[in-house]
């Protein structure tokens, strides 16, 4: 009898190779796959280490895709976790979802697989998204199963000859894409504690940071950033540059306690230079260009998309509905921001868009001013209009209140 295939999302670690030998004692044929997201290391090294373990392998390079069809809606959104976190795990889990499903299809199988733990938020997100797209498969999770200690891990990969990663020292637990990168476990788990310099890799410390500011110029086009300090760039490229230069001024730091989908706190800590810049860029730009009732509005529906795609509701209609408006809203989000990063800040400094609502000649106080002065207080009156009339009603039914009162009592 053919054994049923799995395709599992792989990333090399321990615990994705202990999960290849239980998945095949389980009887599953396992199919490994391996997405590039922009994260460090050696992804050949990774997909010859799963055909050791007798897997079939795929590596993925999907980092345009990621750019352009998660990261460009995201930026475009200003998704901000609780206001704070850009989302850059979050973001990489419906492409990832999205790739196991189709190699899922290609290959017949009858399942994915994922490494994720009982209480963390990646299982609800690869969950759904197969959910989502390929009710028909089951999802399995080997570590919310099989209920082992990292010891018991290591143990378990010596007796089945799994190869186990050269520990490093580190005692931080880390994910990273172009995106950014997120690090939790060990002295971290107190939130009382300020995290050790040790724990940031690509970031100075903003105290150590170069003593002259730099300058980050941002060009945007339709609210998709296309070029820096004067050069268009491909957005993958533009990332990679920006996350290098604004990390150096000690940019993109956020420790948060988070509120996870499975409803406990955990504290997190990012480093995501290229997301807090461009946010900060993109806003000054919709600030400029947008009237003021569209953006109230759409603070509210960023905040709707952020939580969206935190929970990994991302395959959903209202995610393509919202996307829809702030699509709409983008028409006019062209032109370039200065940002000045210096010791651990990112201050947008300086913007100009040909669509800009700025108009000088109106907000001037000195001369050339234009805005006509004497119609404010007719303005005013009206506006006041609605408070005036209630005060005044109110003042009249004060007295029958009062006397309603002393009926009653």
């Amino acid at each position: 009898m053919t054994p049923e295939k799995v395709v599992l999302a792989y990333s090399g670690g321990l615990d994705t190779s202990v999960a290849i030998r239980w998945l095949q004692e389980q009887g599953y044929d396992v199919v490994a796959v391996t997405m590039d997201v922009g994260q460090p290391g050696n992804l050949e090294e990774t997909r010859a280490k799963a055909e050791r373990l007798g897997a079939k392998a795929y590596v993925l390079d999907v980092r345009e895709e990621f750019a352009e069809e998660f990261l460009v809606p995201a930026l475009r959104a200003n998704a901000l976790y609780e206001g704070q976190y850009p989302l850059s795990t979050a973001l990489t889990r419906p492409l990832i979802g999205k790739h196991l499903v189709a190699v899922a299809r290609k290959e017949s199988a009858r399942a994915v697989a994922h490494g994720c733990t009982g209480k963390g938020n990646d299982q609800v997100r690869f969950d759904l998204c197969t959910t989502a797209l390929a009710p028909d498969l089951k999802v399995i999770a080997p570590a919310r199963v099989w209920n082992m200690t990292r010891e018991q891990s290591v143990a378990y990969a010596a007796e089945h000859g799994v190869p186990v990663p050269v520990k490093n020292g580190s005692p931080y637990s880390t994910d990273e894409n172009l995106w950014g990168r997120s690090v939790e476990c060990g002295i971290l788990e107190d939130p009382a504690i300020e995290p050790p310099e040790e724990a940031y890799a690509w970031t100075t410390a903003p105290a150590e940071a170069p003593g002259d500011p730099a300058y980050a110029n941002i060009l945007f086009e339709e609210g998709r950033p296309v070029g820096l300090n004067g050069k268009r760039l491909p957005l993958v490229s533009l990332i990679m540059t920006l996350n290098r230069l604004a990390g150096q001024h000690g940019v993109g730091r956020i420790d948060h306690v988070e509120s996870r989908v499975v409803g406990i706190k955990s504290r997190e800590v990012y480093e995501c230079p290229a997301a807090v810049v461009l946010t900060k860029a993109h806003q000054a730009l919709e600030a400029m260009v947008l009237p003021r009732d569209v953006l109230d509005f759409k603070r509210t529906v960023e905040a709707r998309y952020a939580n969206l795609i935190y929970d990994g509701l991302w395959f959903t209609p209202l995610r393509e509905s919202l996307d829809a408006f702030v699509a709409s809203t983008q028409e006019r989000v062209s032109g370039e921001v200065s940002v000045k990063l210096f010791k651990g800040s990112a201050t947008v400094v300086g913007r100009t868009s040909p669509n800009s609502l700025y108009q000088n000649a109106l907000a001037t106080y000195g001369r050339g001013d234009v805005f006509r002065q004497d119609m404010a207080e007719g303005f005013i009156y009206v506006w006041g209009l609605p408070a005036r009339t209630w005060t005044a009603v109110g003042e009249k039914a004060a007295p029958k209140l009062v006397k309603a009162a002393k009926r009653t009592n």
